[in-house]
């Protein structure tokens, strides 16, 4: 499966300002400029399939509810914060339903087992070379 992009509806997503936490200066008791962002994963338009991959996916933005809850309080602009919520689900969407390609077992070649034994050897010989001199 290829890379494709996900279309979400705006209707489909909740938004709700609240204050951001840390300092703020003057600003920080009168401004909402936090974005508290929802997605109820059931009620979206998404594909059956790229529900279950979501649902199932493990990441602690999603609730037992099948909601994503994303908080953005990065920028001091409500619509950055609101902007780079809405980024921040796509990619959680992206990541919970991109098909990982099945990994292939190799085995390795035959050189490469005999360059293997070979430095074994050799890193052997060296270290044997360490040992006490016999004086005779």
């Amino acid at each position: 499966m290829g890379q494709y992009k996900i279309i979400i509806p705006e209707e489909e997503i909740e938004f709700s300002a609240i204050r951001a936490q840390g300092s703020g200066g003057q600003n920080v008791n009168k401004v909402s400029n936090a974005v508290h962002l929802r997605f109820d994963i059931r009620a979206s338009s998404l594909s059956e399939l790229n529900k279950q991959r979501l649902l199932a996916y493990s990441d602690q933005r999603i609730n037992s509810e099948g909601v994503i809850v994303i908080k953005a309080q990065q920028h001091r602009s409500l619509e950055k914060n609101r902007a780079e919520a809405v980024e921040r689900l796509h990619e959680l969407i992206q990541q919970a339903t991109t098909v990982q390609k099945a990994r292939r077992a190799t085995k390795p070649s035959r050189s490469v087992k005999a360059k293997r034994v070979d430095s074994k050897t050799k890193r052997g010989r060296t270290k044997n070379l360490r040992g006490k001199v016999d004086d005779q």
